[in-house]
């Protein structure tokens, strides 16, 4: 017996992007080859943003791909999951990237060189358990040390 549908898979994530106010790619990491070339991903790219820029909505349906998007001031932040994929868990993705961009760039309120200097270094953090390394680390579960032994 054939199966209904496509095979699960737990790469539920087929792309994050960041555009800008005029839909110019700032940042973009896909995850599989669904556009294998940079002429394919800046033609979908074009695509998503003129659907969704002056949309309320923020969930789309484009190319047989589910694509979330939220604005913050002048930039959109881009989720994209296959046709079958849960909009909530691909929401959940979506929130978890723009609270972590908050907490990282909360920086930029510093004035003073050396603080941005010595907040923005990055350091290996320790190992945690079950592989969270990176959750524990953005979310400033690890301890950060100096690498000279100062405090």
């Amino acid at each position: 017996m054939e199966p209904a549908g496509p095979e699960p898979s737990l790469y539920t994530v087929k792309a994050l992007l960041i555009l800008d106010s005029l839909g110019q790619r700032l940042l973009a990491k896909y995850y599989d080859s669904t556009f294998p070339t940079a002429k394919e991903q800046a033609a979908f790219e074009r695509s998503i943003f003129l659907q969704t820029h002056r949309a309320g909505g923020e969930v789309a349906c484009l190319e047989g791909l589910t694509v979330l998007c939220r604005s913050s001031v002048d930039l959109f932040f881009y989720v994209v999951g296959g046709c079958q994929e849960n909009e909530l868990m691909l929401s959940a993705v979506l929130a978890c990237l723009l609270d972590t961009l908050g907490h990282l760039l909360r920086v930029i309120l510093e004035s003073d060189p050396q603080q941005v200097i010595q907040r923005l270094s990055l350091r290996a953090p320790e190992p945690a358990a079950y592989g969270f390394v990176l959750f524990d680390y953005l979310a400033g579960g690890s301890e950060r040390r100096d690498p000279g032994g100062h405090e």
